[in-house]
């Protein structure tokens, strides 16, 4: 069974940091594409980050500079650190994995495991 168990969300102010951690099981991790995805209320999923079986990462133009996707294949967890946050970056966000190289990156499609979501806000 497959199981991605995300941790790490919740409040911060504008301008502040958070990190989302993805502990992910029941797959071979480190030939998994990895991706970070966030949905705000009325919008569709987006796709935020990726990172494949390489470390080659992929951001979205809004949070490109400020937040970094990560990963380590020892402990099967993934990362994103996310710095100056600004208040349209609340939504839930969720991480996401598919077995081998995709090439639409940020395509919630491309990915066939999705973790349960996680709730970040932002305040002024």
């Amino acid at each position: 069974q497959v199981l991605l168990v995300e941790s790490g969300g919740g409040s911060a102010q504008a301008g502040g940091s958070l990190r989302l951690s993805c502990s992910v099981s029941g797959i071979t991790f480190s030939t998994y594409s990895l991706g970070w995805f966030r949905q705000a209320p009325g919008n569709e999923r987006a796709g935020v980050a990726s990172i494949d079986s390489d470390g080659r990462t992929i951001y979205s133009n809004s949070v490109k500079g400020r937040f970094t996707i990560s990963r380590d294949n020892a402990k099967d967890t993934l990362y994103l650190q996310m710095n100056s946050l600004k208040l349209e970056d609340a939504a839930t966000y969720y991480c996401a994995a598919y077995p081998g190289p995709v090439t639409q990156a940020l395509e919630a499609w491309e990915y066939n495991y999705w973790s349960q979501g996680t709730q970040v806000t932002v305040a002024l």
